[in-house]
C-alpha cells in the first residue's frame, strides 16, 4: 500500500511538472496560440532619399510603406525638378514642373493618379503660356494659348476636306485631308470626340504623307453612316497638340 501511494505521487508530480513547462494536452496548446497577437510589419514611415552616386534624384514620402505626401525629383545640379502630391499611393491635386531656375513651367491637376482638369503651361517669366483640357486622362476640346504679352492666339489651321467621286465607276469614294497652311505637323484620325474627349481607342488613325491624310471609303451595299467623322490633331509652333474635328457629309450612305 505504501508503495503504491508513492507511485501515485511520482505521476501526479511528473504531469504537473510537464504542464508548467507547456508540454500538457494539446487543447492547452491551442488556447495559447489563439490568444496570442501578432503585429504586422506596416512598412517604412517617412521621407527616403534615392541617390545617384552623389547627386539627390529624388525624395519619397511613406506612410506605412505606402507613397503619402510630398514626392519631389531634382535636377543634377541640385534644383527641384517636380513636385507630386501623394494619397494612398495614388497622385492627387495638383503637381508642378520647374524651370532649372525655379519658375513652374507646367501645373497638371490630378486625381486617383489621372489627369483630370485644366493643364497650365508658364513662360519663364511667370506669364501663362497655355491650357489645355483633360478628362480622366483623355484630352478634350477645351485649348488656349498666350503671347509673351498675355494676348490669345488664335489664326490655328483649318481643315481642309477634298473628295474624288468613283462610286459609280470604281465603288469608291475617296476623302483627302489636308490644312489650310499646308502644315505636315499633323496626325489624322477617323472617329469623333465621344463626350467631348479624344480617346485613340475608339479612332482609327488615317494614312498621311506630306501632311495629306487620304481615305478610301467603299461601296458596301449595306446601310452606313451618312456622314464621316474626322479629327485633325495639330502640332502648334508652343509644341501642344490642337483639336480640330469635323463631320464630312457624305452623298452615298452604303459607304465603309
Amino acid at each position: 500500500m505504501k508503495i503504491f501511494s508513492t507511485s501515485l505521487l511520482l505521476i501526479l508530480a511528473v504531469s504537473l511538472f510537464s504542464g508548467c513547462n507547456g508540454k500538457g494536452p494539446a487543447k492547452k496548446e491551442t488556447h495559447a496560440v489563439t490568444d496570442s497577437i501578432t503585429v504586422p510589419d506596416t512598412g517604412y514611415t517617412g521621407i527616403k532619399k534615392y541617390m545617384n552616386g552623389t547627386v539627390l534624384v529624388k525624395e519619397v514620402t511613406f506612410k506605412n510603406g505606402v507613397r503619402e505626401g510630398l514626392m519631389k525629383s531634382f535636377y543634377q545640379t541640385g534644383e527641384v525638378r517636380q513636385t507630386f502630391w501623394y494619397k494612398n499611393g495614388l497622385r492627387e491635386d495638383s503637381s508642378l514642373w520647374y524651370y532649372q531656375e525655379g519658375q513652374p513651367f507646367r501645373s497638371t491637376p490630378y486625381k486617383r493618379d489621372t489627369i483630370n482638369g485644366i493643364q497650365k503651361q508658364y513662360y519663364r517669366t511667370g506669364q501663362l503660356k497655355a491650357k489645355l483640357g483633360y478628362s480622366k486622362g483623355l484630352r478634350t476640346a477645351f485649348f488656349e494659348e498666350y503671347t509673351t504679352e498675355g494676348k490669345l492666339v488664335g489664326g490655328y489651321s483649318t481643315l481642309v476636306v477634298n473628295v474624288l467621286d468613283n462610286y459609280k465607276i470604281k465603288g469608291i469614294y475617296r476623302v483627302s485631308l489636308e490644312l489650310s497652311d499646308k502644315s505636315n505637323r499633323v496626325k489624322y484620325w477617323r472617329g469623333e470626340l465621344l463626350n467631348g474627349v479624344f480617346d485613340t481607342a475608339h479612332c482609327k488613325i488615317i494614312k498621311t504623307i506630306n501632311g495629306i491624310g487620304s481615305l478610301d471609303l467603299k461601296k458596301t451595299g449595306s446601310p452606313k453612316s451618312s456622314y464621316l467623322g474626322v479629327i485633325a490633331e495639330i502640332l502648334t509652333n508652343f509644341g501642344n497638340n490642337y483639336l480640330v474635328s469635323k463631320k464630312i457629309e457624305l452623298p452615298y450612305h452604303d459607304l465603309n
